[in-house]
């Protein structure tokens, strides 16, 4: 990083500043291995795993009588009947009703179903129901589903396909063992195929009620339930359980971030998820930042927004100049743009490097709009020629003051050789753009960057430039130039080939003799040719015109003279 008064002094990053230890862990890995070590509800129905067979149908008798008995008896709120089905199912398994019971939670519309729901819950709880941890994260993901699609037309199928897509998205860039990757992606897409069977089903049960409309009362009421259990399960579980359940909550919406419409950024579906998110954060408040770099890495910028919202009302810190960075490197244009207008994150210089070093023009565009100094700049200049991204440096060349060039163009060009020393198509393609915007005084930079003494040059730039941009090199191109003449001419006058090259037009024997150092020339960017290129290029004007060809003409006017002597095709 650049300090103060040290401009003359110029050091090149030269690794990604979002390093393998630094950067986001997979949302899904802290409260994913909590569903895998214990089965969620819809794991135990799913789950026929054991060569017990006779047993396996013997439970799920048992368990499809009470449960079906009970689910039914929520579905159609029956409290009574339901609380007296309490103690009929095995402690084991209570669990599993208290998950119902809390998730039946967020499909009530009324104060007094809502009463009996947190009544059921209690008792639930009271006749033996332990395991909070599982059942909160499992909820909270269940209710960020529900509250993000909140007044949402959306079709339930693409939806649910989206987010499993998302899922696979978000593993394949997680760094674990291919078969708990593929345990999580199972497990993972059962359980948002059960929070959207339960989401679709109580849409399309609701009665009389207006389907696409959800007052705030009656989210309140939902929201004020479900802190009624989250107070019973406070005093069960330790803080860093409830960071499992924010993070699963968050986990949920960043799925849904590019699965449905945007919505829920706004208006009571906001409002609800904030409240929602801000209950589970009073219990781990360090979880927050991890999130936020999740959300800032995955593009979820709805999230974003909502989690700098918290920060920014509760005083945590979350920073938002390391996920600017996270978000820069996977191009997510509008969470950038979020981060900058609500974050105000400041720090560009890393991510405008990480972006000109993988050629990414969307991010080094919007950085340079969003006024990167000019010295900032000339760093990223050199990260991308240094990574031989010539669209990104003939961008940044446009963007740089002349007088800023000509003062550092001998560190930028030193640095490009420590950083990349095995590759020079970017120092070929900035010296051919005549970056210095002065034929003449590009040509001697490089050849004093080819002869020079200094240590600072590498050799391997060196040997790059004395055999292509040194004015040696340009000597050695007119003497291949001059040798290829001379065969041309012994070929014409003593040549035995059947071909009889004598007798063909003087056009086509130009063709056979040039063409190959024609496409050559048009092959290379820039205005300028290297100088041995250009060598062989003068000669063949030369001998063209009759020598009537100066010695410092310019490509173009070079290749004019070639295109002169042959024929159209």
């Amino acid at each position: 990083m650049l300090e103060k008064g040290e401009e003359r002094n110029i050091v090149f990053l030269r690794k990604s500043f979002l390093s393998k230890d630094h950067r986001c862990s997979i949302n899904c890995t802290r409260w994913g291995k909590s569903l895998l070590s214990r089965k969620s509800p819809m794991a135990e129905e799913f789950d026929n795993s054991s060569n017990d067979e006779e047993f396996q149908r013997g439970k799920r008798r048992k368990l499809g009588g009470v449960y079906g008995r009970f689910q039914r008896a929520l579905q159609s709120h029956d409290w009574d009947l339901a609380e007296s089905l309490i103690l009929s199912i095995d402690l084991q398994y209570r669990n599993i009703g208290l998950c119902m019971a809390v998730s039946t939670i967020w499909f009530l519309y009324t104060q007094q179903d809502l009463a009996k729901a947190t009544q059921l819950i209690k008792r639930i709880v009271s006749n033996g129901a332990h395991d909070f941890t599982k059942v909160t994260c499992q909820t909270s993901f269940l209710a960020s589903c529900v509250l993000a699609t909140l007044n949402c037309m959306m079709n339930f199928s693409d939806t649910k396909t989206g987010m499993i897509e998302r899922v696979k998205e978000h593993l394949q860039a997680y760094e674990g063992a291919v078969p708990m990757k593929a345990k999580w992606s199972v497990n993972l897409e059962k359980f948002i195929s059960w929070a959207f069977y339960l989401i679709e089903f109580h849409r399309r049960n609701q009665g009389n009620r207006d389907k696409d409309i959800q007052s705030i009362f009656e989210t309140q009421l939902q929201l004020s339930a479900f802190k009624t259990f989250l107070n019973i399960a406070r005093e069960n579980i330790m803080g860093q359980n409830f960071g499992l359940a924010f993070d699963a909550a968050c986990f949920s919406l960043s799925l849904l971030s590019n699965s449905v419409n945007h919505g829920w950024s706004s208006g009571v579906a906001r409002d609800a998820v904030l409240e929602l998110l801000g209950f589970l954060v009073e219990g781990s408040v360090e979880i927050v930042n991890q999130c936020f770099m999740k959300a800032a890495r995955f593009g979820s910028t709805e999230l974003v927004s909502i989690l700098l919202q918290i920060a920014q009302a509760r005083g945590l810190h979350v920073n938002v100049n390391f996920a600017l960075f996270a978000a820069s490197e996977y191009s997510h244009i509008n969470t950038m743009e979020c981060l900058v207008t609500e974050g105000h994150a400041t720090y560009f210089f890393g991510p405008l490097m990480t972006a000109a070093r993988s050629g990414c023009m969307p991010v080094v565009q919007w950085f340079v709009k969003r006024g990167c100094t000019e010295m900032e700049l000339c760093y990223a200049l050199t990260a991308a020629t240094s990574n031989n991204q010539v669209a990104i440096i003939s961008y940044l060349l446009q963007c740089i003051p002349q007088q800023m060039l000509n003062l550092f163009s001998f560190e930028i060009l030193k640095s490009v050789g420590e950083e990349r020393p095995d590759s020079f198509e970017g120092v070929n393609f900035l010296l051919s753009s005549d970056f210095l915007r002065d034929p003449i005084a590009t040509y001697a930079f490089a050849n004093r960057l080819a002869t020079s003494n200094e240590e600072a040059i590498t050799p391997e730039l060196k040997v790059f430039l004395l055999e292509h941009w040194s004015a040696e090199a340009f000597v050695e191109g007119m003497r291949a130039g001059e040798v290829h003449y001379v065969n041309l001419m012994r070929i014409l006058r003593r040549g035995k080939s059947e071909i009889c090259l004598r007798e063909l037009p003087p056009p086509l024997v130009i063709v056979i003799a040039y063409l190959p150092l024609y496409r050559e020339c048009l092959a290379s960017s820039g205005s300028l040719l290297p100088q041995r290129l250009r060598g062989e290029l003068m000669v063949a004007a030369r001998r063209l015109s009759n020598w009537a060809v100066d010695e410092m003409s310019e490509k173009r006017e070079l290749l004019e003279i070639l295109q002169q002597h042959m024929p159209c095709f």
